[in-house]
């Protein structure tokens, strides 16, 4: 199957166009259990697939560079303030932020959310991956405060987008009591399942975006064979399964 990509823009302001894209896992070279557009090096899959697995997703993004990480679930994020000349993944790594244009901030996710950000004003982008342990430390909450001791950003000024990820048909934590905070009970659907998205968005809005300025993407990655989902894989076998791609890019 081909690979599919929703390329759209979100706001140009000045010139300043800033355009995300979310993928699907067909249109790549690797083999099963990576079949196909797996996106990371680090799950096993052939090194020389995922590079040229990238360069399909530059291709598509029109991005001259990559900038990406080795995600780990922490709260530690990387503030690109200088020009990047070639693709670079930074170490240990879960959220991305800069103000160059050009440069590519790509997550890798397989049910985890890849939360996108941008500041038309001051020309800022972000790129955060924020799974169940990224919303426990409230990666999006720190991000957007790292935004603006950097660079200035006012949140009312932030748009946001929500990728693909875990649906709350799917998100099932039987263990909700002592891996959740309390704080997240009101968005538990049925018992021991989550809204995820709901919790980030919330996240956004106590950060200081406006509701109307958040968006998301409903597809469930768990229950569309269409993306690859860590869940489904842990469900039909022994979880290894390449990872989906969402990327944000500054013209």
């Amino acid at each position: 199957m081909r690979c599919e990509v929703k390329i759209e823009e979100i706001l140009a302001v000045d010139g300043c166009a800033c355009r995300y894209g979310f993928f699907n896992r067909y249109g790549g070279g690797s083999f099963p259990p990576y079949d196909s557009l797996n996106c990371s090096f680090g799950v096993g899959d052939r090194e020389e697939a995922v590079r040229e697995n990238r360069m399909v997703i530059q291709e598509k993004m029109e991005s001259p560079v990559l900038l990406s990480a080795r995600q780990v679930h922490g709260d530690t994020i990387f503030s690109l303030k200088t020009s990047l000349e070639e693709n670079r993944e930074v170490d240990g790594v879960d959220s991305l932020i800069t103000n160059q244009r050009g440069v590519g901030l790509m997550i890798q996710q397989a049910d985890c959310q890849a939360v996108l950000l941008h500041d038309p004003r001051e020309k800022v982008i972000a790129a955060i991956h924020c799974g169940w342990r990224g919303n426990v430390i409230n990666i999006l909450g720190k991000t957007v405060s790292r935004l603006q001791s950097d660079f200035g950003v006012l949140p009312g000024n932030l748009y946001g987008i929500i990728s693909p990820s875990l649906g709350p048909c799917c998100a099932e934590f039987i263990h909700y009591r002592t891996e959740l905070p309390d704080s997240f009970l009101p968005f538990m659907v049925r018992p021991s399942y989550f809204d995820f998205r709901e919790i980030s968005r919330q996240q956004l809005l106590d950060a200081g975006l406006s509701d109307s300025n958040v968006r998301m993407d409903g597809s469930c990655t768990s229950c569309s064979e269409d993306f690859f989902s860590y869940r489904r894989a842990r469900r039909q076998g022994d979880g290894i399964t390449g990872r989906n791609c969402s990327v944000i890019i500054m013209d």
